[in-house]
């Protein structure tokens, strides 16, 4: 019988890793927290759920900009989102997002679209600053207008 905690959960704010943030920073020095709250934001200007950021134009912040999404039934819109907004500038969006290969939004809008580095091992996501358990599925890092000079 299949658990199904392994493909659900409670909540979908789960806090990126720090250490993983911090090493994709130190290499991307990113101006936006994409998807964020007040007290889980990676970056000094961010979007909360209040902000909408599905809503805003992503293309007009300059800089590099970090996205970690809400896990649940709109993640292909946030993917979907930033794509599109990829094409309009030029800066890297990176994405923490998980692995799930065989949906529709890897296929329409990440294979052969976007830099992929899939992650080793599951993830301990945060929550308050704290380790969780394992997630229950990989992740991966997608890049948007992916380009060595930012390395």
């Amino acid at each position: 019988m299949l658990n199904k905690g392994l493909f659900s959960s409670d909540k979908d704010d789960w806090e990126t890793p720090q250490k993983l943030f911090e090493k994709l920073n130190d290499r991307y020095h990113f101006v936006i927290d994409l998807a964020a709250t007040s007290k889980n934001a990676k970056c000094k200007n961010y979007y909360t759920v209040e902000d909408d950021a599905l809503s805003k134009d992503w293309s007009k912040v300059n800089g590099p900009k970090w996205l970690n999404p809400p896990y649940g039934r709109q993640l292909g819109l946030w993917v979907k989102k930033a794509y599109i907004s990829s094409i309009k500038c030029k800066d890297p969006i990176v994405l923490l997002i998980p692995a799930r290969t065989d949906t529709s939004y890897w296929h329409e809008y990440i294979f052969y679209k976007a830099h992929i580095d899939f992650l080793r091992g599951r993830l301990k996501f945060e929550h308050n600053g704290s380790a969780g358990d394992s997630a229950p599925f990989p992740s991966a890092i997608v890049t948007y207008n992916f380009d060595t000079s930012w390395l």
